[in-house]
């Protein structure tokens, strides 16, 4: 039941009062960036339709129909001073939001109202406008990808000798680096940053093809001349800054275009989730952790601890965005010959809401990347405890070489390494398989001698290695070529 509180406010009392008694999306108040947010804005959406009935006006007496340049000039005017309470009226009359906006724009241009979306239907504005506010919003992530990806190669590049523990079923493994570690985030979105690049490649304008497709109000408006409609397309987008419009459609342009769009932001999500879990599990074990500001309350209940929380929102947001993903791929799959409008309201949830999460999330990933703290001391401490295990391969084809049995010794090795991990794991104590392997007479090797085997950075590799490598080969090229994109940094408002 309504509050009659609320019944009862009049319009300024409810201004005075703010947004506060109604929902508000956590996506634009909590998470999303501003920049992403007018993207996806009333203001930025109607100035665009105005933008594209002017290219089509300006088309169409290129190809010579009686529309004058004072029309023109007139239309371009009142391209940013919008009269939405006009058309917001109209809408209420009409029940219908393009027809109310050229009625309200023909309100501010008496001398062009009569040919403002001459031959277009719906669609031309409101797909054109849908892929060009993708394609904005596509290059914003981008940007905002190209700088996570810069953030974490100077992280990999910092910590490419610290040699960490491996982990294979989040057991200890053969040890790699830290900066080894940040490569594997590092490649899935440049894995994801490709995908972007040829995604934003093929982003194509419906054009203005009519009702179904077809245009033929077009081969009215020019007396049948099919040479001066094949024009229309190709200056429409070169107004609007495309390189093509879609070859064929119906009235929309292929609902797929969404899909394969909302896939990218959903790889691009599952990549930070990745990342996200990894560096929550590293903060489990003290090891890395995210950044905490210094009055940044933990736990409510619990004052001493520090809770990996913008990891967790990563991965909460990652979760909406790789379900999100679902909605356009059903659209696509269930549209009806050349146009129905079971799309419509889907559409204007799925990806508005996919694009805002995005970039909150990539907010998240540039914020916690930028000021990841490194436990050195921490993770050598956890090397320490299991390397004897990792070193017994290089102790045993020593003993070898000094004339050992090695069927035999890997036997012994092996029930050396059992009575260690008994200690380990039901007593509580350190690990003394190198004392036991000492007392062995069979690997005639003293304590000294087993200890200095343990230097970490004897175990990792080519980590390091291949750390330089990515970085000079893969990294370097890509910031090289987006260096006037740098430099972002992110910060997260609660």
């Amino acid at each position: 039941m309504i509050p009659d509180f609320i019944k009862i406010r009049t319009i300024k009392e409810r201004r005075i009062a703010g947004m506060n008694d109604r929902y508000q999306t956590p996506l634009a108040e909590r998470y999303a960036s501003k920049e992403m947010q007018y993207i996806f804005s009333p203001d930025m959406k109607f100035k665009t339709w105005r933008k594209l009935w002017i290219a089509l006006a300006e088309t169409e007496a290129e190809l010579g129909l009686p529309i004058t340049q004072g029309q023109i000039d007139e239309l371009k005017a009142h391209q940013d001073d919008i009269n939405y309470e006009d058309a917001k009226k109209r809408e209420k009359e009409v029940r219908h939001d393009v027809m109310s906006h050229v009625y309200a724009y023909g309100l501010q241009c008496p001398k062009a109202k009569g040919i403002i979306h001459l031959g277009a239907t719906s669609c031309y504005v409101g797909d054109n406008t849908d892929i060009i506010i993708m394609t904005e919003g596509l290059k914003l992530v981008r940007k905002k990808l190209v700088n996570v990806i810069n953030e974490l190669s100077k992280f990999a590049d910092k910590y490419k000798a610290q040699p960490t523990l491996a982990f294979t079923h989040f057991q200890p493994a053969q040890p790699t680096t830290v900066g080894k570690r940040a490569t594997l985030w590092m490649n899935e979105l440049v894995m994801d940053l490709e995908d972007l690049d040829y995604v934003l490649s093929t982003m194509k304008l419906l054009g203005c093809k009519g009702t179904t497709g077809t245009q033929a109000s077009f081969l009215e408006l020019f007396n049948g001349d099919q040479d001066k409609i094949r024009q229309i397309d190709k200056k429409i987008a070169e107004k609007m800054g495309f390189d093509k419009c879609v070859p064929v459609s119906g009235q929309t342009y292929s609902r797929k275009v969404d899909t394969r769009v909302l896939n990218i932001l959903a790889g691009i999500a599952a990549s930070a989730h990745k990342f996200s879990n990894d560096i929550r599990l590293l903060q489990h074990l003290k090891e890395v952790e995210e950044p905490f500001e210094k009055s940044q309350i933990g736990s409510s209940a619990m004052a001493y601890k520090r809770n990996p929380m913008r990891s967790e929102r990563m991965a909460s947001l990652a979760d909406y965005v790789m379900c999100d993903a679902l909605n356009p791929a059903i659209v696509s799959s269930t549209q009806w010959f050349e146009r129905t409008l079971d799309d419509s309201a889907n559409k204007r949830l799925s990806v508005p809401e996919g694009f805002l999460a995005v970039d909150g999330i990539l907010d998240l990933y540039l914020n916690v990347v930028d000021g990841l703290v490194v436990y050195d001391k921490v993770i050598i401490k956890h090397m320490m405890a299991e390397l004897p295990f990792m070193a017994t391969e290089n102790i045993m084809m020593d003993a070898v070489k000094a004339g050992g049995d090695r069927q035999e010794l890997h036997e012994r090795i092996r029930e050396l390494s059992m009575v260690a991990g008994k200690r380990v794991k039901q007593e509580g104590l350190d690990n003394n398989l190198l004392e036991l392997i000492a007392a062995d007479p069979m690997f005639g090797v003293t304590l000294e001698e087993l200890q200095a085997k343990l230097d970490p950075i004897k175990y990792v590799g080519r980590s390091k290695e291949q750390v330089e490598e990515y970085l000079a080969e893969v990294i370097k090229p890509i910031l090289d070529a987006n260096a006037d994109v740098l430099g972002l940094t992110a910060q997260i408002n609660v």
